[in-house]
């Protein structure tokens, strides 16, 4: 599995720090001499340690990090950072030992000062929600760069540095590796960052250390209930973005009523915005007109000042994202007319595996997307349906070892959306595949308005299966595995691209 890990992008050159200099800023304990050790980077990964790491042992579900340290050592670690439970397990590293109360939670302040990325940060966006996180990260970095900025994204999909990119790991990194990112990025001059940040990331420390310019939420809706006991609890985690350690401003969607709540008890200045009908905010969209090629809309802001621009995307929930980016850009001190001179003939984005249209000219339109929530199916059908002169056919599964209370409405929704629905596989996991379609199938049926329904198993048949019903002026939405190029099968990345199956399926079945 760690062979098709993508890497961590750490600083080229490293400035080294001295080891009694951490112990005595941040008043720490200590084992063993630290004198004459010099720290250079910081890692949570054994198996990934760097010649001059400290190495961070924390206490997992299995087992304790600190075990690993002798393995550490011998890789180049000069030094480990644990707690007292781990100190014992470390005692026999051959190098000193730093203890604090909770290694996860002084991760991301220790890995900010050995990278030192709070000196001169550049403008720092992030952007929180269950959907649409990915696509505004991508779609504000896309319009820094019209602004002529160098910029930093870092999402689900990938980790960018001006022009180099590499795929993700997690939503959002651990701090370790976020914070050496942030340093890579200061090597290569980047001005602007913009940060998808999960909730899972604010409840495990993973942007601790960072200060943001303008944090943002998109929206919430039934997700992660294997992580959060409740939609309270879920929401409570993104909430805490909006605090006065975390960002200097916020921009608020009022799309969903959580929304609201979020402006009700943030705790930094917030400004909203709305794509719906009737919903007062600061910031209005008006979707002007919706194609193929993507969205047209008016963004109204304060005293009436405006700016009309097109997205490449398709949705109006994209036009909403594209609306919010613009909003963070104002916030964060760039003039609107600035910005609408920049995007006046529309805004240069890409997303890879959003609502990605992987067909050619004739035949079927087919197109891969990252969705997997009830919410995200909606949208993405609705959007999908408008520009479909035929059938619209849906392709998906749902994760194993995951949010499990989801899948009936994740059925439900999909076979209400289109007219013919093929569930299949997506990354089992350790989960039995069979019961996970049993149980979307069970959603599926559900539907008021049911879907024609196959079981497909696995998806490279069940994408040849969709192709072979569809007809040209028919629409094919895979949804799901989207840019992702693995299926994990229990613990397995096994190599695997939706893009390419789809491609291959259509020249398969004559198209070009």
């Amino acid at each position: 599995m760690s062979a098709r890990i993508p890497p961590v992008l750490r600083p080229e050159h490293p400035l080294a720090r001295p080891l009694t200099a951490l112990i005595s800023e941040f008043g720490l304990g200590s084992v063993g001499s630290p004198d004459g050790v010099e720290i250079t980077g910081v890692t949570l990964r054994s198996t990934e340690v760097e010649a001059g790491d400290l190495y961070v042992g924390i206490q997992g579900l299995h087992s304790h990090g600190a075990q690993y340290a002798s393995q550490a050592a011998a890789s180049g670690a000069v030094a480990v950072l644990t707690d007292a439970a781990g100190a014992s397990l470390a005692a026999n590293s051959g190098v000193p030992i730093v203890i604090v109360d909770s290694p996860r939670a002084a991760l991301g302040t220790i890995s900010a000062w050995v990278y030192r990325t709070n000196e001169n940060p550049p403008l720092m966006f992030g952007v929180t929600g269950t959907n649409g996180k990915t696509s505004t990260a991508y779609i504000l970095e896309a319009i820094l760069k019209q602004l002529g900025l160098v910029t930093g994204l870092s999402s689900t999909a990938e980790r960018h540095i001006g022009d180099e990119s590499v795929v993700s790991r997690l939503t959002t990194p651990e701090a370790s590796e976020m914070h050496a990112l942030l340093a890579r990025m200061r090597e290569r001059h980047v001005r602007a960052v913009a940060v998808e940040v999960s909730a899972q990331a604010l409840t495990s420390n993973r942007v601790d250390g960072l200060m943001f310019d303008v944090v943002a939420f998109t929206n919430l809706s039934h997700d992660h209930l294997d992580d959060y006991v409740d939609m309270e609890e879920y929401f409570e985690a993104k909430l805490d973005f909006f605090d006065l350690k975390r960002g200097r401003r916020g921009v608020v969607s009022l799309d969903t009523v959580w929304g609201q709540k979020v402006v009700d008890r943030s705790r930094i200045p917030v400004t909203t915005l709305s794509a719906t009908r009737g919903v007062v905010a600061q910031w209005n969209v008006e979707i002007l007109d919706e194609r193929a090629s993507g969205v047209e809309f008016t963004l109204t802001g304060p005293q009436g000042r405006s700016i009309t621009t097109h997205v490449p995307l398709i949705g109006w929930h994209m036009a909403a994202n594209a609306a919010l980016a613009i909003v963070m850009l104002v916030e964060a001190g760039f003039d609107l007319d600035a910005i609408g001179q920049a995007v006046e003939n529309g805004i240069d984005a890409y997303l890879p595996g959003r609502t990605e249209r992987v067909s050619g000219d004739s035949g079927p339109s087919v197109y891969v997307d990252f969705g997997h929530s009830p919410d995200a199916f909606l949208n993405t059908l609705g959007a999908v349906s408008k520009f479909t002169t035929g059938r619209v056919i849906m392709v998906f599964g749902a994760d194993g070892d995951r949010d499990a209370t989801k899948r009936h409405e994740m059925g439900r929704v999909a076979s209400e959306g289109s007219d013919i629905l093929v569930i299949t596989d997506h990354h089992p996991r350790f989960e039995d595949p069979e019961s996970i379609r049993a149980t979307l199938i069970e959603g599926a049926n559900l539907a008021e308005h049911p879907a024609e329904l196959h079981e497909v198993s696995p998806p490279e048949k069940a994408i040849r299966a969709a192709v072979a019903l569809a007809k040209a002026g028919d629409s094919i939405l895979w949804a799901g595995p989207g840019h992702q190029d693995y299926r994990d099968i229990r613990g397995e990345r096994t190599p695997y691209s939706a893009r390419a199956e789809a491609r291959a399926a259509l020249r398969e079945a004559g198209w070009v």
